[in-house]
């Protein structure tokens, strides 16, 4: 009998200790089965971690719920204030005032990465950036990410937001299975605004036979981070990548991990939910020196890469070898109820009142809040005029 019971747990560990067995990895990464949530591979999965633009995740998880609830519609005004048209890159540079359906914002916050849209999300369905971050962390906490906090809805650098590999699993399992009638806005090929084409930074998608998700994000600080998925044969996976090098080595390292999970039948018994914490869980790991530097600017995007000069090959520098699908998204149309957190008690907007920012030639008062970090990328690519 206990000879049985440790052949059971030598069983449900070998999966999750074979990633240690093969290749060493340099980064924290998950791989599960979404629909068991059975994990495949894991290494640092407790690990303290910039979620630069995953956070996003969050955000479209809270106004989920807020849809559901009531709060929102999603044919309800996204209105752009003039902190979040602040917001730097990536962006879409809408002007403050403009106007958008709630589902095509979260199309252009999911697919471009736009970290104004993010935040005009956030303020218009929480009221406010911090009362939204609050919904943010409430979230996290019910569902059990206990490595997690946040204090903005589009993932730009702080100190104070931060998360694990183990608990965007959490996130995007809820996601996955909570709201599987918004899946295929994780796996849209591109948007079409106006005349403009706007690719996927997800370099899965099209290219990975079955990809069908996530989400990417960088900062300097986080390094390049990518949340992948696919389905095959009815069988759906997800992995997790923090800390990449680049854009494309990301979706590399996603790519071989899904394709070594889709050769093994079996995960074994240790699922996200009962795996135990290990390892360092309270160090920040900072990357902002290695990944930004002594990197030219080009290197430090998101932005779909140009072919390798060196001739190296990668499907993730090519083309998509199809005319990809666009999403038309933009302004406008925006026909149903405002949002209620933006509604007073008599049910009137409140009137979009400038933040006050503190002169750039004084310094911030103590405990005024995280500020940002200056550093030449803050989001999804570098500091730029709006794109």
């Amino acid at each position: 009998m206990r000879h049985r019971h440790f052949l059971r747990l030598f069983s449900a560990g070998a999966i999750v200790l074979s990633v240690l067995a093969g290749p060493a990895l340099a980064n924290p990464v998950v791989v599960f089965d979404l629909k068991s949530g059975q994990i495949l591979q894991q290494q640092d999965a407790f690990k303290r971690w910039y979620p630069a633009s995953l956070s996003k995740l969050m955000t479209a998880y809270v106004t989920f719920r807020a849809i559901a609830a009531g709060e929102v519609q999603l044919d309800s005004p996204i209105k752009v204030t003039k902190h979040s048209a602040a917001e730097p890159p990536s962006k879409m540079g809408f002007k403050p005032g403009s106007v958008m359906r709630l589902d095509n914002a979260l199309k252009m916050m999911l697919v471009k990465s736009a970290n104004d849209i993010a935040m005009a999300v956030g303020e218009n369905v929480g009221g406010s950036q911090a009362a939204f971050a609050e919904r943010m962390n409430a979230e996290a906490a019910r569902l059990g990410m206990n490595g997690t906090h946040f204090v903005n809805p589009n993932g730009l650098y702080s100190p104070d937001q931060y998360t694990t590999a183990r608990d965007l699993s959490i996130l995007v399992m809820a996601i996955r299975r909570e709201f599987p009638q918004y899946a295929p806005w994780f796996s849209i090929e591109g948007l079409a605004v106006g005349k403009k084409a706007i690719p996927n930074y997800n370099l899965l998608i099209g290219r990975y036979p079955g990809a069908d998700g996530m989400k990417t994000g960088f900062v300097c600080s986080s390094g390049f981070n990518m949340i992948g998925s696919a389905t095959r044969n009815g069988r759906t996976l997800v992995a997790v990548v923090l800390g990449e090098k680049s854009a494309v080595s990301r979706a590399q390292a996603a790519a071989r991990l899904l394709d070594q999970g889709f050769d093994t039948p079996d995960a074994g018994s240790t699922t996200i939910t009962t795996l135990a914490p290990y390892g360092d869980t309270v160090s920040p790991n900072d990357m902002h020196d290695e990944i930004c530097k002594k990197r030219k600017r080009e290197e430090q995007s998101e932005a779909p890469p140009a072919a390798a000069k060196d001739g190296s090959k990668s499907p993730y520098r090519e083309k998509l070898d199809h005319v990809p699908t666009l999403v038309a998204v933009g302004l406008g149309g925006a026909t149903g109820p405002a949002p209620k957190a933006m509604l007073d008690d008599g049910e009137q907007q409140y009137a979009d009142v400038p933040i006050p920012s503190w002169r750039p030639d004084m310094p911030v008062p103590a405990g005024a809040g995280p500020t940002m970090a200056g550093s030449a990328a803050q989001g999804d690519q570098p500091v730029k005029a709006a794109n």
